[in-house]
């Protein structure tokens, strides 16, 4: 299902019970932005592609399996990997990308809202290899990463998080530049810049910090946003022709970056 040739991809999933990361049943499901109870409190209601309510009230959903399979696919994480997971919710794909990041591999959570944070940091205790930072990603220092995976709708894409990924890392983050646009978006950082891979349609709750379009001076419609190959800093490379996406800080292009040698 998520196009993955990694026999650890689905032995992850398999290894972390969905269950230990939601509280107790009942629970309440999100079907077409509609909140439903689950009928009991058996655990089988949780194992279907579908959003699990952990703030009804704001929104917040722990995420459709089959999507996270497909975004983690994209961006391989590997043994060893330092990630950077923004949006953590209360620790259920976190805890799937610290198996895959095993041995020697660590994640770093990050999640706005407090609550949640220490819920996350309660839920991934038996994770060793993760630390839960509460508090806006946007704002305080990311490690240098080989991945960053992000769980909330970004318009205005922070230059700290590209600085952040080390050579050949990668970032998965959901794109909204304009209430139209909504699409999952890979980024990889190769010698000669950062290249951009449009992956999928992708609906998330605002990024707090990144949500803002007032900076963007230029807005693209599906067609151009379909078209990203690049991303830019400005402080590195002025807009020019080739440019989709205009914010103050970076730019997207449609110009392809070359592989690396």
């Amino acid at each position: 299902m998520s196009g993955s040739t990694d026999p650890r991809l689905p032995q992850a999933f398999a290894s972390v019970p969905r269950e230990a990361f939601v509280g107790p049943g009942p629970w309440r499901l999100s079907v077409y932005q509609k909140y439903f109870e689950t009928p009991d409190a058996d655990p089988a209601c949780l194992y279907q592609n579908i959003l699990l309510a952990l703030d009804a009230d704001k929104g917040i959903n722990n995420g459709e399996p089959f999507l996270h399979a497909i975004w983690i696919a994209a961006v391989s994480p590997k043994a060893g990997d330092t990630i950077c997971h923004i949006g953590a919710g209360t620790g259920y794909y976190t805890a799937i990308l610290s198996v895959l990041a095993l041995p020697g591999g660590s994640v770093k959570a990050f999640e706005v809202e407090e609550a949640l944070a220490e819920k996350a940091r309660d839920n991934l205790r038996p994770f060793e290899n993760v630390s839960v930072t509460p508090g806006d990603a946007t704002q305080l220092p990311l490690p240098p990463s080989d991945l960053i995976y992000v769980n909330a709708g970004v318009a205005a894409l922070p230059p700290s998080w590209l600085n952040a990924l080390r050579p050949r890392g990668r970032m998965i983050f959901p794109w909204r530049p304009s209430q139209d646009v909504a699409l999952a978006i890979v980024i990889s950082r190769r010698k000669a810049g950062f290249s951009v891979k449009p992956l999928m349609n992708a609906y998330f709750i605002p990024c707090v910090g990144a949500s803002e379009t007032s900076e963007c001076t230029k807005i693209p419609d599906w067609g151009e946003a379909r078209s990203m190959r690049s991303v830019w800093l400005t402080s590195d490379r002025a807009p020019d022709e080739t440019a989709v996406a205009i914010y103050k800080r970076v730019w997207f292009s449609s110009a392809e970056i070359p592989e690396d040698a």
